[in-house]
């Protein structure tokens, strides 16, 4: 008898063969995502005091950075970067 009767099932939309790496993933991207926000509020507060002439803040933020992958001992984990702009000096003649 040389015919296998075993059938090999495809894993559903969304199941993973290893959930515990899984909630170490998650665990990984929020702390990242803390220290990154933590990271950046500090950076702002810092240059809180540089203004342009009208008196607008030179330094605010505006979204986030594309989600790109960072590598971790568990492998890699996305992660989104918030994104900044540095508003230009506006010059008054005068």
């Amino acid at each position: 008898m040389t015919k296998d009767t075993v059938v090999a099932f495809r894993a559903p939309e969304g199941f993973s063969a290893d959930p515990l790496t899984d909630l170490l993933r998650q665990g990984a991207r929020q702390l990242i995502a803390q220290a990154v926000e933590a990271e950046l509020n500090t950076f702002l507060a810092s240059h809180s005091g540089q203004t342009d002439a009208s008196g607008r803040r030179r330094l605010v933020r505006h979204g986030h950075l594309p989600e790109r992958e960072v590598q971790t001992g568990i492998g890699a984990v996305p992660v989104k970067v918030p994104r900044v702009e540095l508003l230009p000096v506006s010059w008054t003649s005068g």
